[in-house]
């Protein structure tokens, strides 16, 4: 099979990542933040994404072109001036081993549930997709049903692509805070396949949970209140079917934002910045905006 599709799709779930986070801590609502104080002779500002949101979503943002205009630099998660070399990695990183089938990972009743389900929202089988690991079937079907339950905005530019795209058009730098190699660490090489496997089958037999996070996650960044987000991802399903281990949390989330605080002081000393992160990075204990704050820095909403 030729999987350029299945893998430009995949992609841009690795943006999507970063809007889910974790902590306790109560943040004022907003989604741009102006960071001062603490030597830095102009201001950086932080800038919460959504990675499946449309650009016309900014025209709602007070305040978001004149923070961008006022910076020199634009950083990212990852520096996205060469997507089709990460497309490359993903392809290497998002197979399966020769010697492992799904025979070997689900059981026969669980296997023909996802074949079903693949060629109902994806359009091909498992004797195409077989191939592929269980963590990148299962962003698959992600970005697959995002696409049918939004379709309005699946095809919309990317609002993290975007700002990288405007800073090169004015001759400025694009930082960013990881390489495609750890982006596909915790995408794809985190988890064991057995545990890839165990969470994409709680999430074929439960489709109508990951709509409604969907449905209440558009609602919330949509409100511009980061606050709900984070209690949507701290929100205790009773028997939830699939819950996540706080180490995978902490994968995903917290070790991040501590590696992008130990960068973030000197990128913005060097240059004032325009920080474009996904969205629940920003809030709780162990997000940006209080990691920034316990630095010495002013972090304030731009209303």
């Amino acid at each position: 099979m030729h999987y350029k599709k299945v893998f430009i799709a995949v992609t841009a779930i690795f943006l999507l990542l970063s809007c889910s986070s974790g902590a306790s801590n109560k943040t004022e609502s907003s989604l741009l933040w102006k960071i001062s104080g603490n030597g830095l002779q102009k201001p950086s500002y932080i800038f919460g994404t959504h990675h499946l949101v449309p650009i016309s979503f900014l025209d709602s943002i007070p305040g978001i072109e004149a923070a961008f205009e006022e910076t020199e630099q634009t950083v990212g998660e990852l520096d996205m001036s060469d997507m089709s070399e990460m497309q490359m990695k993903i392809m290497g990183e998002g197979m399966l081993p020769p010697d492992i089938a799904y025979a070997t990972l689900l059981s026969p009743e669980d296997t023909a549930v996802l074949d079903s389900m693949l060629r109902a929202v994806v359009g091909v089988g498992l004797d195409q997709l077989g191939q592929l690991k269980p963590a990148m079937l299962s962003n698959l079907i992600s970005i697959s049903l995002y696409q049918r339950y939004y379709p309005s905005v699946a095809s919309a530019q990317n609002i993290d692509y975007y700002f990288q795209e405007e800073a090169l058009k004015r001759s400025r730098p694009v930082v960013g805070l990881e390489t495609a190699e750890d982006q596909i660490y915790v995408l794809l090489n985190s988890q064991s396949l057995e545990r890839q496997a165990e969470m994409l089958t709680c999430m074929i037999k439960h489709p109508e949970l990951l709509k409604e996070q969907m449905d209440e996650m558009q609602a919330a960044y949509h409100a511009q209140d980061i606050e709900v987000l984070r209690q949507l991802y701290e929100k205790e399903i009773p028997d939830d079917p699939c819950p996540s281990t706080e180490e995978e949390k902490n994968v995903l989330n917290g070790d991040r934002n501590r590696k992008w605080l130990d960068q973030l002081p000197s990128i913005m000393e060097d240059k004032s910045s325009f920080i474009a992160v996904g969205c629940l990075h920003l809030p709780g204990d162990d997000g940006l905006i209080e990691g920034l704050r316990e630095l010495g820095y002013n972090v304030e909403a731009v209303k």
